[in-house]
């Protein structure tokens, strides 16, 4: 129900309640005339009557009472608006606008709602949607003062527009109110009525509200916005540290490998090629584990090519019912070339383990296990301390291993939430192991 159902109920209430009491007086007049005239037990007759007065009256207040008539729009109202947020998950568009003038349009007693960004109108629904077709500019001087203050308006006066066609309509009364991003506003919602008298508190309070809804639901998109553009800018930050240290490294082996062995560095310059452009196609996504472990897999046979073959052992295991997991891309790749860059010694081959395992049915931990130089509790921990700056990439423990660790701990966190965890287990001269324990009922995606 409408609040202009509400209202016409309302009115339908008191008109029957004022019929209805006509009608048994009138009866009752009747009646007891008729009831003289023809020798009728009067008291009896008179008291048939009020009871049936009575039972009428009861009737109409348990179907046209107030209370009634108020849960009911109420309802009605909570619906809408819920159905309006979902319209505008995707932010403010043309789209998601006019989806919400038509579900607002029967809710309230106005002719015309539009919706308008800074600028123009995103969509107009209702009488006058002909004079404001979407892409129009603004067309009325309240519109304009409300987008720049950001404060509600109504107007009760006529006044005259000129429409997008070269028509001139008058718009006898409105209420326009602000849509805001985080106090800014950044469009408007507009009620346009037949009549002044439409324009009530009640009209009022319906405008607004639904306008701080909708400056809700557009504040929550553009945060969730941000942070994927900030984890985007995160992995690119993040990509920009792993790929410096090794390019040039890479290309210098592949070019010494020209001379000596020309097949094998063929090869190795199409899984170069190939490594970057997953490196690209990958940046902010969520990707299958196996697909990341791939991706690790390939940067190793860089470093097997510059270090020899047996200076870089790797074994992988990863249960069947976690390949297809969904993790965010550069999880385990920075990890093993952390491992590879400050776990190795001069002299012996360095062994790496993946691993990956389901911990129950809602958990899978990642593990990455070397048996290199190792760190001290203390370095294990400054890996995770924001407050400590860029660690010093020529240390030779966990040097620069800290901006990809916090990364990394960071990003676990924003997509499976608050459950899941980084840990760091070293022990010097032994070497370390890095956990990655995914909550995945936490998780903001949909693993299906």
């Amino acid at each position: 129900m409408s609040e202009g159902s509400y209202r016409a109920g309302m009115l339908d209430a008191n008109e029957a309640l004022r019929l209805l009491a006509a009608l048994v007086i009138f009866t009752m007049v009747g009646v007891f005339g008729y009831a003289i005239l023809t020798g009728v037990e009067t008291v009896t007759t008179i008291a048939a009557l009020v009871l049936l007065a009575l039972f009428t009256f009861a009737f109409v207040y348990v179907f046209f009472s107030p209370d009634t008539l108020r849960s009911q729009y109420t309802e009605q109202t909570l619906a809408v608006a819920s159905a309006m947020l979902e319209d505008i998950t995707g932010g403010l568009t043309r789209e998601s606008a006019e989806e919400i003038c038509r579900r607002l349009l029967p809710e309230t007693r106005a002719m015309t709602i539009a919706v308008t960004d800074r600028e123009m109108v995103l969509a107009c629904v209702g009488e006058l949607a002909d004079d404001f077709p979407p892409g129009s500019p603004i067309h009325t001087p309240t519109t304009r003062y409300v987008i720049e203050h950001g404060i509600a308006q109504s107007f009760t006066n006529d006044i005259d527009v000129r429409g997008e066609q070269g028509s001139r309509r008058n718009i006898p009364a409105g209420i326009i109110a602000p849509l805001k991003i985080r106090g800014k506003a950044v469009g408007a919602l507009k009620f346009y009525y037949r009549s002044a008298r439409h324009v009530n508190r009640t009209q009022y309070a319906l405008a607004s509200g639904f306008a701080e809804l909708l400056s809700t639901q557009l504040t929550v998109y553009e945060l969730e916005r941000q942070a994927e553009l900030t984890a985007r800018a995160e992995v690119r930050a993040l990509q920009a540290q792993i790929n410096p240290h090794f390019l040039f490294n890479t290309l210098n082996t592949i070019a010494s490998l020209t001379r000596t062995e020309p097949l094998r560095a063929r090869d190795l310059l199409r899984e170069f090629s190939q490594f970057y452009r997953a490196t690209l196609e990958n940046s902010g996504q969520l990707i299958p584990v196996k697909r990341e472990i791939d991706q690790t897999l390939r940067y190793l046979k860089f470093e097997k090519a510059r270090f020899g073959e047996d200076r870089v052992l790797v074994s992988v295991d990863v249960d069947e019912d976690a390949e297809d997991t969904l993790v965010p891309a550069f999880v385990i790749q920075p990890l093993v070339e952390n491992a590879v860059r400050h776990a190795m010694r001069d002299e012996g081959a360095l062994k790496i383990a993946i691993d990956v395992e389901r911990a129950g049915e809602s958990a899978v931990t990642i593990r990455v296990i070397d048996d290199g130089m190792g760190m001290d509790e203390e370095t294990a921990m400054r890996l995770f301390d924001r407050s400590v700056g860029v660690p010093d990439p020529n240390a030779p423990q966990g040097g620069g291993a800290g901006v990809a660790m916090r990364n990394i701990s960071e990003r676990i966190k924003r997509f499976y939430g608050p459950k899941s965890s980084t840990t760091v287990e070293s022990t010097p001269g032994k070497g370390t192991t890095i956990a990655l324990h995914l909550d995945l009922e936490g998780s903001m995606y949909d693993e299906g």
